[in-house]
């Protein structure tokens, strides 16, 4: 979750002011993880089709397949254009949140309805604490643990929550500060 975490800080902050903030520059990462999803999962069936066990595991690579080309920016540093590292990273995340939620549609044995409430009434604080102008970290910190640890509970991957998170921190600090 601290991984996506920081990555959804980053979307989040070429969203609202950097190289994404116009949706047509969305277009393009969508439309690449969307490819990367279904190849992904052509080319494992292509290789397990006569193995029926073999095929249960169709999602796996569809969270896979993004983590390579992210290792390799990481290790080119700044040999790489600051614009492809921002395509990458958005890919990845629209990546890795759509096969979160394959996983979760296809491979969640028992679900918590409790605890989905409990992650709604997080993620209502989060964005209530957000709209108030509260700058205080702790604030969210709280809220955050709360999301996530109901997520996990709900019998979802709690990976989600830290992209989730990160799109209600303020990413400048208001002159009005609330209390939480």
């Amino acid at each position: 979750s601290g991984f996506f975490f920081l990555l959804g800080l980053e979307l989040k902050r070429e969203i609202a002011g950097g190289e994404m903030r116009n949706p047509t520059q969305i277009a393009l990462p969508i439309v690449g993880a969307a490819g990367g999803i279904v190849m992904s999962a052509l080319v494992f069936y292509a290789f397990n089709h006569a193995d029926a066990f073999a095929l249960k595991g169709w999602a796996i690579p569809t969270a896979t397949d993004t983590a390579f080309a992210l290792g390799i920016i990481m290790i080119l540093g700044k040999r790489v254009p600051a614009s492809l590292k921002i395509f990458l990273v958005t890919l990845s995340i629209i990546d890795d949140v759509c096969a979160i939620l394959i996983m979760a549609i296809f491979y969640s044995g028992h679900l918590s309805a409790m605890s989905f409430m409990v992650a709604a009434a997080a993620t209502l604080g989060l964005s209530a604490l957000n709209l108030a102008g509260v700058n205080k970290k702790a604030c969210y910190v709280i809220l955050g643990m709360i999301l996530w640890a109901s997520v996990l509970k709900s019998g979802v991957h709690a990976t989600l929550t830290g992209v989730v998170a990160a799109f209600f921190i303020p990413l400048k600090a208001k002159r009005m500060r609330a209390r939480c």
